[in-house]
């Protein structure tokens, strides 16, 4: 395994753009449930966008994020996304969807469908939500072979992999650290501690990895155990990017109710209108001209 030391991978295609972004400031990644959203967080301006497990499981699949989709489905909407944008794709592959030859093969086909960054966690398949109580971890030297394997994989060496441990709501905050280190230690480009309970722990993380210039991944997810820390506190704390995994499914979502039950009482959306992306609107973030379809419609065979 590498040391702390070892040389990390230079910067290329989209990995490298992520890498590069992360070096000149922290970074805010949005979660996109769709390739329509992805298209809207690149236009706004942010520099990377997630493929978040949980959004993915409840808004593609309409199931629990308890690791139930399989590498095929991810890889699809890892590809359906990626050529949406041409900002970078963090994807969250879970567990890796078994050991470290598993998590060789996942990486591979990730990398291959476009994905900027690869994250891992140390659960136990199956895997619950990191803000949920019950998780089970594997030890500490498994995850390490399967970073190792990982890191291994990767035909562009700017691929980053990301570590996460979800041992602060397992165990506690000392084995938190101890696995982070240890999985710096394995290969990670990223570390990601999930389910931090304040922002004192938030504190003690970033000064444990100051000297390190290892990437910091905070998670702020809503109605979750750790606070909504903002970016610019976060980047003092020597965070580099926080995560905004299902913000824009649950924004959504909640229109959606609502827009129903008006729909549902009134027999009729009209007052709703002032609300909605217009035709336009949906043409302009598309780069659609109806007037000259052929420039959408797939080449052909002569």
């Amino acid at each position: 395994m590498p040391t702390p030391s070892s040389p990390r991978p230079t910067p290329q295609g989209r990995g490298g753009l992520l890498r590069e972004a992360v070096d000149e400031s922290t970074i805010a990644i949005v979660g996109a449930p769709f390739a329509l959203a992805a298209k809207l967080i690149e236009r706004e301006g942010f520099a990377a966008v997630y493929l978040s497990g949980a959004a993915f499981s409840a808004g593609a699949l309409g199931i629990p994020d308890i690791g139930l989709f399989t590498l095929d489905q991810l890889v699809e909407q890892t590809r359906v996304l990626a050529r949406s944008v041409a900002i970078p794709l963090v994807v969250d592959a879970d567990t890796g969807f078994g050991g470290p030859k598993e998590v060789a093969d996942c990486v591979l086909k990730l990398e291959a469908a476009g994905a900027a960054a690869i994250q891992l966690e140390d659960q136990q398949s199956a895997k619950r939500c990191g803000h949920l109580a019950g998780k089970q971890l594997i030890s500490e030297t498994e995850m390490c072979e399967k970073i190792a394997a990982a890191a291994a994989a990767r035909r562009d060496p700017s691929t980053v992999i990301i570590g996460r441990t979800d041992a602060r709501g397992v165990t506690d905050l000392d084995d938190c650290l101890r696995r982070l280190h240890a999985y710096r230690d394995a290969g990670a480009d990223w570390l990601f501690p999930e389910g931090l309970r304040s922002r004192d722990e938030f504190q003690q993380i970033g000064r444990e990895f100051a000297s390190l210039a290892t990437p910091l991944l905070a998670n702020m997810t809503e109605f979750g155990v750790s606070p909504l820390v903002p970016l610019e506190d976060l980047s003092a704390m020597g965070f580099s990017a926080a995560l905004y995994p299902v913000t824009l499914m649950r924004i959504a979502m909640k229109a959606m109710e609502a827009g129903l039950g008006m729909i549902a009482d009134e027999g009729t959306q009209e007052s709703l209108l002032d609300l909605m992306q217009t035709r336009e609107e949906l043409y302009d973030l598309l780069d659609y001209d109806p007037k000259h379809p052929e420039r959408h419609l797939p080449a052909t065979s002569g």
